[in-house]
């Protein structure tokens, strides 16, 4: 007999929904504390260091180098300019988590 997997969360209102679950907080306690999280980040992200959150992984601001690259439909060569990007890299136990 198959055991029933029970399924991730997808939509914020899901997600907000088992992090009170989980916590044993109101939907509305989930709602700010995920907010603040979030203002925390994007300022943080800001910050040489980046942002941190131990055990998922690192919000950084990343500066990206121009360089040519082709256009797929036409196959021309284009010039991509430089530009700053927001990357998220994954903790190696977050890693490991998902991997298994």
């Amino acid at each position: 007999m198959a055991s029933a997997k029970k399924v991730a969360p997808k939509t914020k209102s899901q997600v907000l929904a088992a992090i009170a679950e989980k916590a044993g907080i109101s939907k509305k306690q989930a709602k700010e504390a995920i907010e603040a999280l979030l203002s925390i980040a994007y300022v943080g992200a800001k910050d040489k260091k980046g942002f941190t959150i131990p055990g998922l992984g690192k919000l950084i601001k990343v500066q990206r180098k121009a360089r040519m690259g082709r256009n797929p439909a036409t196959g021309a060569a284009i010039k991509i300019p430089a530009r700053t990007v927001a990357k998220f890299r994954l903790a190696k136990a977050a890693k490991e988590a998902v991997l298994k």
